[in-house]
């Protein structure tokens, strides 16, 4: 989407209407092409995820065949492919049928994608893209799954809050990436907590602490441009990623908003770069820790780090009047001294399942949005590193409504991205105190 329309798209979303109220769907319309049973799928974004996730749509029940793929570089289309294929060989209603004319590169290739007459459209680029992605794909009537983040500032959130509503009247189905509402563990732990048999929601405490993720892939000498430079490393610019507080530990801070039936009304936090600061790591941080606020006063104290040889751990962990509960597992420890019952159910791949759900919906015409839940929750991880890079306490309608672009004016492999290096080589680097991350 242009970015003049971009605008003017975000001038007219009123937030109000978009959290609020005209959410019903039309139930009328039908999911795919009448008289064949086989969904057709595109896959927009060809990485590890996306490929991922096309393996397991690919799996689900039912005929499916994949028919179309995009990406930015065509290298990662074809190793998409070769993977996928391995993933279903031997399923026979998952078909694999990408013809060379269905292959697409550049920034343009999403549009190709949707327009191959796919039924499903997969999206899994860089979560800079999901905003501009998913409202081609609601305008062309598509169901859409799109990896999580959904956005990575509050315009994109906006935006999505509002395709929201219109993918709803369109009786679209929209699944987003967070998988854990697709794990039994969770959601039979959560529905204990919310049927009150722990007693009452005290505090929670949410961790996404690791040694990080990829390191960056290219070198300057193998990239014609910047834009391309930061494309293929794009995990650690925060236009394509949204730092590692909104592209993975949005999970952890999903997880406390299911439990609040809810988000934070206001968060404050602190972060930085301690270790990860070579110029080849582009602006994020290495390591945030907030606090978020709820409207009944409950706080969830959250972590997330990307630094080797520290504690690590990946949990979310709910603090009541009778114990403290790992979603994951069930309660750890009563107060009175004895031990809660353990999970000891179902432990299917909720990466798996979360496809399962989403496609029996397609099949079988039932309402299917996860898209406010996602874009929400998404708000709530770009809440916290707005405090963090700002150090501000700042109140989650202001940064939803007041909260900076940090997109491109323009796309292509010749456009200026929004941060470039200096002579040093080195980015600029949000400073608490100092930087401005809202209107």
């Amino acid at each position: 989407m242009p970015e003049t329309t971009r605008r003017d798209f975000l001038k007219t979303t009123s937030v109000a209407a978009a959290i609020g109220g005209g959410l019903l769907a039309n139930l009328n319309t039908g999911a795919y092409a009448a008289g064949d049973d086989t969904l057709k799928i595109g896959l927009v974004g060809c990485g590890g995820r996306g490929s991922g996730a096309a393996a397991q749509a690919l799996s689900t029940s039912g005929k499916t065949k994949l028919v179309a793929m995009g990406d930015a570089f065509r290298n990662q289309i074809d190793s998409s492919l070769r993977n996928i294929q391995a993933a279903v060989s031997g399923r026979p209603d998952a078909e694999v049928d990408v013809e060379e004319s269905r292959k697409f590169v550049g920034f343009d290739a999403y549009k190709q994608v949707i327009d191959c007459g796919v039924d499903v459209v997969i999206l899994a680029t860089p979560p800079g893209f999901r905003p501009i992605h998913f409202a081609y794909a609601v305008e062309q009537g598509k169901n859409i799954f799109m990896e999580k983040p959904v956005a990575v500032d509050a315009p994109g959130v906006r935006q999505v809050l509002e395709l929201a509503r219109k993918a709803k009247e369109k009786n679209l189905k929209v699944g987003v990436g967070l998988q854990r509402h697709h794990q039994q563990a969770y959601i039979e732990t959560i529905k204990r907590i919310h049927d009150g048999e722990f007693g009452d929601v005290r505090a929670l405490r949410v961790y996404w602490n690791s040694g990080g993720v990829w390191e960056p892939r290219a070198t300057r000498a193998q990239c014609k441009t910047e834009m391309e430079y930061q494309m293929r490393n794009w995990y650690y610019y925060n236009w394509l990623c949204g730092d590692h507080i909104c592209e993975q530990h949005i999970h952890n801070l999903d997880v406390g908003n299911w439990v609040m039936k809810g988000y934070p009304v206001s968060a404050n936090g602190m972060g930085g770069r301690q270790v990860r600061t070579d110029p080849k790591y582009g602006e994020i941080y290495d390591h945030h820790a907030c606090e978020f606020t709820y409207a009944d006063g409950t706080v969830m104290m959250s972590q997330c780090r990307h630094i080797k040889g520290c504690w690590d751990s990946v949990s979310e962990h709910v603090h009541t009047t009778k114990g403290i509960i790992n979603p994951a597992s069930g309660p750890e420890l009563l107060f009175d001294g004895g031990k809660g019952a353990r999970y000891r159910g179902d432990k299917k791949n909720p990466y798996q399942v979360e496809h399962d759900d989403f496609f029996a919906a397609i099949r079988n015409s039932e309402a299917y949005n996860e898209a406010e839940n996602g874009a929400m929750s998404t708000m709530t991880a770009i809440l916290g590193r707005m405090c963090t890079y700002s150090g501000k306490a700042i109140h989650m309608q202001d940064a939803l409504e007041k909260g900076l672009s940090v997109m491109p004016k323009e796309f292509g492999f010749d456009a200026t991205p929004p941060t470039v290096p200096g002579p040093d080589g080195a980015y600029p680097i949000p400073v608490p105190g100092v930087t401005k991350v809202m209107s």
